[in-house]
Order: structure tokens, then C-alpha cells, then sequence
């Protein structure tokens, strides 16, 4: 009999053990690759900037943000400090890989480098969405940015509406393998040659690279060479417009040569209400952030639904006449810090 009550209160013991302490293992962080099926707190998603010091990156976080806390799931935010670290963003991806998160959402400093990192994470059954900029790779489920070639059309045709179809004019590129800067340049350089042939190209080889302070060297070394006889510069994205506008600031030149560039940042905003740049093309960088991962997110919770290949998420341009426009407006301040927090 005793031997019996002994065996029964062994059994009761597993019983119990097994109650209490047999539930899957985990860090209570949320973290890691619980299946997406299991309701939207399980979805982890990492999203990986270019760069994380520039205010359009924190425009992207805060879309990001935004959708994540309407969607119920959890996002990592982690990128390279620069935006030329290439080998940087190669680890984040692969440390996301080795920690088997349930998608990433990319914007890759690369469109040739970032290839193999990507479809290693699609392979591992890790699906990607790629944003802002484009990738040589048919794996990503979605590509949502701006048409980038369109915005540097629309600069084209604000340096050709301020010139009046003649003058000589450089471009100051950002960095060898952008696409979304890439595609800028050439927008910009075939409308020129199309549409404004009195217009002349002085320069359009030099690179300002990843940072206001490059950007910031190779302006003033153009402006050395060409300031005598300019009329127009364009640069493709927010460093370089920086960099250009503080050189041209510093040899007195800033209102006095026409000036186009874009994204926005509170100092490019004050600089277009004094007259020093005459035109700022805006993408919607909220709108990609909160999009990319949106997309992601119908994806891994109906593999089965339809996702666009290609998501468009505008592009407009502000200028000093119409920047106090409500839609304008908005573009050139973006509430990120209401989510960022």
C-alpha cells in the first residue's frame, strides 16, 4: 500500500512539474522567431537603416514605429552609424539571421554588396522587404520607396524653370552603388540633356560621400574651380545638400547661384526661407518606414495574400514660394519625435 501512495505521489509530482514547468523556453523579451501565426505580439521584425545619424532615418524609425503599435508586433531598429559602412551592415544582417527574427525591412547601402547578405536571410526563411533604396535582386518581397529618377526629373525642371533654359551648371553626386541617389542623377542629368539643352553640365564626376563634413571638402574644392562662372548646382540627397549650402554660405556665394537639393532638415528649411536654396525635392520618409513594415507584416500573417512588388511612396517639391502649403508643410517637418520617444 505504501509502495503504491509512493508511486501516485510521483506521478502527481510530474503532473505538476509539467503544469508549471514545461512551457516553450524564452527570454520574456518578445524576441526571436516565434512563429508569426501565434498572434501579432510574436512577429519580430528588424529594420535596418542606411544609417541612423541623418533626420531622414529618424523619419523612417518613426513610420516604423507608428506601425508596429497599430499592428500589435515588435520591431528591432539597428544600422551602421555611417552610411558608407558597408561591412557594418553586412553584420547587423547576419547577426538578425543568426537570431532568426520573422523579417527584416532594408535599406540597402548597396544595390550589388547587400545581394548575398539578403538572399542568404530570404534562404533561411527570413523574408525581406527592401526600402528607399534599390537592390540587384529578385528575392525581396517588396520594394517600397520613392521613384527616385522622378524626383531627380522634378529637380531638373526647377533648375530649368530658374535659369530659363541657359547657364552652366555642376552636380555633386553622394556615393558609388546608392541606387536611390543614383537614379537622382540620372534623372536630373537626361532631363537637362532632353528638355534644357542651353543648360550646361561643368561637373558631374566628383562624389561628396557619406557625410556632411566630406560633402562639406569636396563643395568647397568645386566651388574653388567653378565659382567664377556658375549658375545652378544640384545634389541628391540631405549630406550633400548640407555640405553644399555651408560651402557656399562660407565663400559668401549662398542666394547669389541657384541651388536645388534634397530631403529636408531644419537647417535646409531655414536656408529655402532665406533664399540661399531655391528648391527641396521631399520624399515621404515616415510613410516608407511605417509602409515597409506594414508590408511585411500582411505578408508573414497571410503568406498566401498579395503583396506589391513596387510600392510608391511619393515625391514633391518645395520651394520658397510654396513651403508654407499645408501638404508642403508637412513634408519639410516631420513630427518624428511624437514616435520616437
Amino acid at each position: 500500500m505504501r509502495l503504491t501512495r509512493y508511486f501516485a505521489g510521483l506521478i502527481v509530482l510530474g503532473l505538476l512539474f509539467c503544469t508549471f514547468g514545461c512551457s516553450p523556453e524564452g527570454d520574456g523579451s518578445g524576441e526571436g522567431g516565434a512563429s508569426p501565426s501565434g498572434g501579432g505580439s510574436d512577429i519580430t521584425i528588424a529594420v535596418i537603416p542606411k544609417g541612423t545619424s541623418h533626420e531622414f532615418w529618424k523619419s523612417i524609425h518613426a513610420g516604423a514605429v507608428k506601425a508596429s503599435k497599430e499592428l500589435g508586433v515588435k520591431i528591432i531598429w539597428k544600422g551602421p552609424q555611417k552610411e558608407d559602412d558597408r561591412m557594418e551592415q553586412i553584420k547587423v544582417v547576419e547577426s538578425f539571421i543568426a537570431r532568426n527574427v520573422d523579417g527584416m525591412v532594408l535599406a540597402p547601402l548597396d544595390k550589388e554588396f547587400m545581394v548575398r547578405p539578403v538572399e542568404q536571410a530570404v534562404d533561411a526563411g527570413i523574408p525581406v522587404v527592401i526600402i528607399d533604396s534599390g537592390l540587384d535582386s529578385k528575392k525581396q518581397i517588396s520594394f517600397v520607396a520613392t521613384d527616385n529618377e522622378k524626383g531627380g526629373v522634378k529637380a531638373a525642371e526647377r533648375m530649368g524653370e530658374l535659369l530659363d533654359g541657359k547657364g552652366r551648371v555642376i552636380v555633386l553626386r553622394y556615393q558609388v552603388g546608392s541606387a536611390s541617389t543614383m537614379a537622382r542623377e540620372k534623372g536630373f542629368l537626361d532631363t537637362l540633356a532632353k528638355s534644357f539643352p542651353g543648360i550646361k553640365i561643368v561637373s558631374s564626376k566628383q562624389y561628396g560621400g557619406a557625410t556632411r563634413e566630406s560633402a562639406m571638402k569636396k563643395s568647397e574644392s568645386l566651388l574653388l574651380q567653378h565659382k567664377s562662372d556658375l549658375d545652378g548646382i544640384f545634389c541628391p540627397n540631405e549630406s550633400t545638400t548640407y555640405g553644399m549650402l555651408r560651402a557656399l554660405q562660407q565663400f559668401d556665394l549662398a542666394g547669389k547661384i541657384f541651388f536645388v537639393g534634397f530631403d529636408t532638415s531644419e537647417t535646409l528649411v531655414k536656408a529655402m526661407k532665406e533664399k540661399q536654396i531655391h528648391g527641396l525635392v521631399l520624399q515621404n520618409p515616415f510613410m516608407m518606414g511605417e509602409e515597409g513594415v506594414r508590408t511585411m507584416v500582411r505578408h508573414l500573417r497571410d503568406r498566401s495574400a498579395k503583396v506589391e512588388k513596387r510600392i510608391d511612396t511619393g515625391v514633391a517639391m518645395a520651394t520658397p514660394d510654396n513651403m508654407d502649403d499645408s501638404e508642403i508643410k508637412e513634408l519639410l517637418h516631420p513630427d518624428f519625435e511624437k514616435w520616437l520617444k
